[in-house]
């Protein structure tokens, strides 16, 4: 799978009518696809959840009540047919992308009958699937783009995506663009711990290889421009990668 590019200004952030994030369901049994289909779509701004049967992701469905589900067909306790007509139950207007093995025209037909919205096969390109969600989004109705430009925000630390500016407790932070990517990144994923490997993989766009000094050499710059004379929110979690935090009050 090809990991999608940084959303530039051809791209603009997507984002419920109310203006707060997509709320994003990925059901696959495969914890490994999950991930990397759901830091994908953390990285449009959305709110994922994932679910490796069709019992748990009922469960987080009801929870979180999603705009769309990137649904496998294949499940270990059940089809993702009979998951669809659950999900329907509890959310009917739900976008819903299959994801398959089989490429067959009686199986799309047959995912198309069942009330799913589009159909993809593996193996697919991360790309491809955000593009479709996105299509399916807009075109429900559910999703509007941002008027004013993307802002990520997190505690006192905010980014203008488009006019790629950054202000940490209302001063400006001069960023270099890999500085800004990187940041970008840790924003998208707030609390969560990211590993050197994810990290040299999205923002530098290559497999990790024992690169790991050029993240924790990144790392070191953006502490001294984020974190300088203030408490601290990049923090390094010992043996497995770093996490941005807002700062405890």
């Amino acid at each position: 799978m090809n990991t999608p590019r940084p959303r530039g200004p051809g791209r603009p952030a997507l984002t419920r009518t109310d203006g707060t994030p997509l709320r994003v369901l990925v059901v696959d049994d495969d914890p490994d696809l999950a991930e990397v289909l759901s830091g994908a779509l953390r990285y449009e701004g959305w709110e994922v959840r994932t679910a490796g049967d069709g019992a748990s992701a009922v469960t987080e469905a009801r929870e979180l009540l999603p705009d769309a589900v990137v649904l496998d067909v294949m499940l270990p306790d059940t089809d993702g047919f009979a998951v669809l007509r659950s999900l329907h139950s509890v959310r009917p207007d739900v976008c819903v992308l299959f994801l398959t093995a089989r490429d067959g025209v009686e199986d799309r037909i047959a995912g198309i009958t069942a009330g799913g919205d589009d159909y993809v096969t593996k193996p697919f390109s991360l790309e491809e699937v955000v593009a479709r969600l996105r299509g399916l989004l807009r075109r429900a109705g559910m999703a509007r783009q941002s008027e004013d430009g993307p802002r990520l925000t997190v505690g006192d630390l905010v980014m203008d995506e488009e006019a790629r500016e950054v202000l940490r407790g209302g001063e400006l932070v001069e960023l270099s663009p890999t500085e800004f990517e990187l940041l970008r990144f840790l924003m998208r994923n707030p609390r969560r711990v990211l590993s050197k490997a994810q990290i040299l993989d999205r923002v530098w766009s290559y497999d990790f290889g024992g690169q790991a000094h050029v993240v924790e050499l990144y790392i070191s710059y953006l502490r001294r421009k984020v974190d300088a004379g203030r408490p601290p929110m990049i923090h390094t979690v010992r043996g497995a990668g770093y996490v941005l935090k807002p700062v405890a009050r």
